[in-house]
């Protein structure tokens, strides 16, 4: 078992409206919202999470080998920052810790509400892999108490975990991670945290604020940084095409606007948008994220019809172009996917989307966003 995938739990601890992919890559399949009617007595709890809002010290202890009967723990103690999306419905997560036999823990986790199931989607990603977990830990709170779920291979066997949130008050709670190899007859407790809230002062200005504190090796690949080129806040102007692979020429005209902010020193970012058209308001975000093993970034999106974030796309930057691809279904056809950024050391960086059938022999773009800069000040503050 690799233990960092694990540590997302001290993330979830204290530790996305749109029918199209946010602002860069909109036009990628999305679900469509569920018709049915939601019975009027079902709990909405897109704002369970609210009580985490800010800034955090933590104090956990984490069972070194798990499942093997060892009783081995390892004690740490970090800060973490938790910052609203979308006025609670989402919620980015950021943890650093220290420990004398953890190390230095650099972490954050996404969490997504979705509205059609009244459930919580949460994702883990370590600083050191550069990649959110999937699939999610999906979960709900009842009566004060939260808990999450998700099947895991560990140690070569398909493993229930469980994550509960407990002793909720205004400036305390209370985190366990479980693992059941008996289908949830047993428990096994790997991971224990207690947080205690600093003060709500100091955790909306740290939410705000890029982590900062790791310092890059000179030897690391400039391209850690590659999206720094987007941190601030922009006027976006996007064009749809109507329909892709189907000969279509009418396009659909949205404005808006977007912020993007720092993650690990720019080693990742968070990009959250709102716009309007014809077609109604859009809201939704990308998080892109830097492997500083495979020096490429994985971008992932989200909206807030569904709260579930789709699967990455991925590339890199060469000679000031940014090139990122994944394969998808569209239609009931696999189909390549590429973005590209472009003029991207001007004010007005342009990205494009475009769907191949063919295996990349030609490409239709369907998708295209200009975007100007608000203002230099309010980008660097960022």
């Amino acid at each position: 078992m690799n233990p960092l995938k694990h540590i997302r739990t001290y993330l979830l601890l204290c530790s996305a409206v749109a029918v199209l992919h946010p602002l860069h890559g909109f036009a990628r399949q999305t679900s469509e919202a569920s018709t049915a009617v939601q019975p009027a007595i079902e709990k909405d709890g897109q704002h369970d999470f609210d009580f985490e809002i800010g800034t955090w010290k933590s104090h956990g202890s984490r069972r070194l080998h798990p499942l093997t009967g060892s009783d081995a723990w390892a004690e740490f103690d970090g800060t973490s920052v938790v910052r609203k999306i979308w006025n609670g419905r989402a919620n980015l997560v950021e943890l650093e810790a220290d420990g004398p036999v953890a190390g230095h823990i650099e972490n954050l986790s996404l969490r997504l509400y979705n509205p059609q199931s009244h459930q919580w989607s949460l994702y883990y990603a370590s600083s050191k892999s550069g990649a959110l977990s999937m699939p999610a830990t999906v979960g709900e709170f009842k009566n004060g108490r939260g808990e999450f779920f998700d099947m895991e291979l560990i140690n070569g066997r398909n493993t229930l975990v469980r994550n509960v949130w407990s002793d909720i008050t205004p400036n305390s709670c209370h985190f366990e991670q479980a693992f059941s190899i008996d289908e949830g007859k047993t428990w096994e407790v790997n991971w224990i945290t207690t947080d205690t809230r600093v003060n709500d002062d100091s955790s909306q200005k740290n939410s705000e604020a890029p982590r900062t504190s790791l310092e890059q090796s000179s030897a690391e690949k400039d391209g850690q940084h590659d999206f720094d080129f987007e941190i601030g806040s922009w006027n976006i102007h996007l064009s749809r095409l109507q329909d892709r692979l189907a000969g279509s020429t009418t396009w659909v005209d949205f404005d808006g606007t977007s912020v993007t902010r720092k993650v690990w020193n720019g080693r990742a970012n968070l990009e959250e948008f709102e716009t309007d058209s014809s077609q109604g308001h859009i809201e939704g975000l990308t998080l892109r994220m830097y492997n500083p093993q495979s020096h490429q970034w994985s971008i992932y999106w989200a909206n807030g019809k569904d709260g579930i974030l789709a699967q990455p796309m991925i590339g890199e930057f060469r000679n000031g172009r940014g090139e990122f691809f994944d394969q998808e279904p569209w239609k009931g056809r696999a189909v390549y996917v590429r973005f590209i950024w472009s003029d991207t050391t001007t004010k007005s960086p342009h990205f494009e989307q475009a769907f191949s059938d063919d295996g990349g022999k030609t490409w239709e773009v369907n998708w295209i966003t200009n975007q100007t800069r608000v203002n230099d000040e309010s980008a660097k503050s960022h």
